[in-house]
């Protein structure tokens, strides 16, 4: 009996230093929002929902740049609700850009891990410990979620919406701002980047946060092509990428944040991406 209780040991121990690495963790979850004051209250129960239930430690950061819609007002009536430890209210003057908001961001954060997503609901939190584990596995440095890999999908589109996300429908005008929100645009960014990641365009994953502290130190996009140049400048860094099927839904309240500018700027930085990279 001896000899198999000293047998195990080495598995238990194995285990409890993973929960207990597990327990030292700490996930930072950057927020950026802009007119998200009815989403804003349902994406964060459901953040401290995922993290009480898994016992990950964590904060959330909201990033709101001048919100006229008074999303300002609601992150601090979550402040208040759930404690100035786990909801820390950042804001900003105005609308200054993406990247720019998950910089500002990381300048409040203490955690280990980054974590970066949507205040809009189409990224669930369930994911999250899915994300962590994945990391844990491969040791990764970046665990990014993936909408076109294993099980992973694409739900709340019509049918006009899915068509021209796989560029079947031709680049009209009014199809322009659908398709460079997709699978078109990550479809294209596979072709001319080859950046070894099957989701360039997604915007919900997980970093280091000393290897996203180098990354952004590396990045010079501002807006929705920030996190198109974050992997690619990771594949130039050789950090390794894991990936997560993830399920994206497309948003319930509000209006999408990408328009005719946004995509010109898409285009702009994906042509510089390709020529210096």
């Amino acid at each position: 009996m001896a000899s198999l209780e000293v047998s195990r040991s080495p598995l238990r121990s194995r285990r409890e230093l993973e929960v207990r690495s597990t327990r030292q963790d700490k996930c930072s979850v950057l927020l950026p929002t802009y007119n998200e004051r009815e989403n804003l209250p349902l994406i964060v129960w459901l953040l401290v929902k995922s993290f009480s239930e898994s016992g990950i430690n964590y904060e959330i950061i909201i990033i709101d740049d001048g919100s006229p819609d008074g999303t300002k007002d609601v992150a601090e009536q979550l402040e208040k609700i759930y404690g100035s430890d786990r909801i820390l209210l950042r804001p900003r003057e105005k609308k200054l850009g993406l990247g720019t908001a998950y910089i500002h961001g990381m300048k409040h954060a203490t955690g280990n891990y980054i974590i970066i997503m949507d205040a809009d609901l189409s990224h669930h939190p369930k994911f999250i410990p899915e994300f962590i584990r994945k990391q844990k596995e491969g040791n990764f440095d970046i665990v990014s979620g993936t909408r076109y890999k294993g099980n992973g999908g694409v739900y709340g589109w019509d049918l006009k919406r899915k068509i021209i996300s796989d560029g079947v429908l031709p680049c009209c005008p009014e199809n322009l701002i659908v398709l460079f929100g997709s699978r078109g645009a990550n479809f294209l960014t596979q072709i001319l980047l080859r950046p070894g990641a099957s989701d360039l365009t997604g915007s919900f994953r997980l970093y280091r946060k000393e290897v996203l502290e180098k990354l952004i130190e590396k990045c010079v996009s501002k807006g929705y092509v920030f996190q198109m140049e974050m992997i690619v400048r990771a594949r130039q860094l050789n950090y390794t990428i894991g990936e997560v099927p993830i399920s994206f839904v497309d948003r319930v309240y509000g209006e999408s944040k990408l328009g005719g500018n946004e995509i010109i700027s898409f285009l702009r930085g994906l042509l510089t991406l390709f020529a210096t990279t």
